[in-house]
């Protein structure tokens, strides 16, 4: 029997009602207990991503918000995108990412949470991104119908893939050997090593969460009730399972000492929570447990004491990073973007700017809001 998991972790989502909620998991059990409600933003949530101390949330107000699980306290927002924030990754424990319907992706250091560098990376909307295990390396799609490969050492493009349509979503695989690209009902597998796709998994369904369970294992969801697992060698569905009551908006998952879990959101307002059996995957997933918000959910993160841990420096991961752009990263063991003095402080100064401006715009809607009530 699973008793749970045996350190701290909690559940957190991001719902169309503005709020995130935070759900804790009891000590070697499976019951999830109310912990918060933040209501930072003035529109929907899009994405939520956490570190060993943060919590990060995008939305459609053009914000990025952020909570100090530490404390428990609202800790501030980040105001330089131009648009909707559509995806948040952070790096460890000192870098995040975000990419925003302003074609921006952004680097912030959250030493002093400042925007290390702004790089325009998509002519459309930033649809998606993903930081390669190294740190290194991020991938992007975009509306613009690229593939894009950045160099995060210098913030420069490494590597252009013009792609027969837009990409909703991109994401490398644990060890970063490969990644999947997915482009409506298809999921295109890259492998680095021939730098070409090297499997196509067709969906029945558009998809609209992927999440890597192992290094060829992936859970799939998409308009619909039901969650899928392929084998990413071989293409095949392992097994399909009803998760939910209505459509399955996100995917998220963690390990413990007994098992794999997989956490699933819907459109239901449940969170529920799977036992995957590495052995017997052809076999339906135990539900663990569930857990409801009786709010639309957009979003879902998984919190662990230790999330986000700095990652160790490892030669092979640099390797592998290499070959992402078909030579040596000068200063591979750099820290991740650093930039020059001069370009510091103009970035420093747009965002001050861009900072003050929607402040202001803030101020007028909360304004509006009130004289309506």
């Amino acid at each position: 029997m699973d008793c749970g998991p045996e350190r701290a972790a909690l559940l957190l989502a991001g719902s169309y009602e503005q709020i995130l909620f935070g759900f804790q998991l009891k000590a070697q059990s499976w019951d999830a207990e109310a912990d918060f409600t933040h209501h930072a933003h003035t529109a929907s949530l899009t994405a939520v991503a956490v570190n060993n101390r943060y919590v990060a949330t995008g939305s459609k107000d053009e914000t990025i918000q952020l909570y100090d699980m530490t404390k428990k306290v609202d800790h501030g927002s980040l105001l330089h995108h131009d648009g909707t924030i559509t995806c948040l990754e952070f790096h460890g424990n000192k870098h995040l990412l975000s990419g925003g319907e302003d074609g921006l992706l952004c680097v912030w250091g959250t030493k002093k949470w400042e925007c290390l560098k702004s790089i325009r990376a998509h002519k459309g909307h930033v649809s998606s991104l993903s930081v390669h295990p190294s740190g290194k390396l991020a991938l992007s799609v975009g509306t613009d119908k690229t593939l894009r490969t950045w160099n995060l050492i210098d913030g420069k493009s490494a590597f252009i893939k013009n792609i027969k349509q837009n990409a909703q979503i991109v994401q490398w695989s644990p060890s970063g050997e490969s990644y999947i690209v997915v482009l409506g009902k298809q999921l295109d597998i890259y492998s680095l090593t021939t730098a070409s796709v090297s499997g196509v998994i067709q969906s029945q369904t558009r998809v609209s969460a992927l999440k890597f369970v192992t290094e060829s294992v992936i859970a799939v969801a998409g308009d619909e009730e039901v969650v899928r697992l392929y084998d990413t060698n071989s293409q095949k569905c392992i097994c399909e399972f009803k998760a939910h009551e209505t459509r399955v908006k996100a995917l998220d998952s963690f390990q413990t000492p007994q098992s794999h879990v997989l956490a699933t959101a819907s459109s239901d307002g449940y969170i529920k929570l799977w036992k995957l059996d590495l052995e017997k995957l052809q076999n339906s997933p135990l539900l663990l447990g569930k857990v409801s918000t009786s709010a639309r959910l957009t979003c879902l993160a998984v919190w662990l004491s230790n999330a986000g841990e700095e990652p160790k420096e490892e030669s092979k991961q640099c390797e592998v990073a290499e070959k992402a752009v078909g030579n040596k990263l000068p200063g591979c063991k750099k820290k991740l973007v650093k930039c020059n003095p001069a370009e510091e402080t103009e970035q420093t100064e747009q965002t001050k700017q861009q900072t003050t401006q929607k402040r202001k715009k803030q101020s007028k809607e909360t304004k509006k809001k009130k004289r309506k009530q």
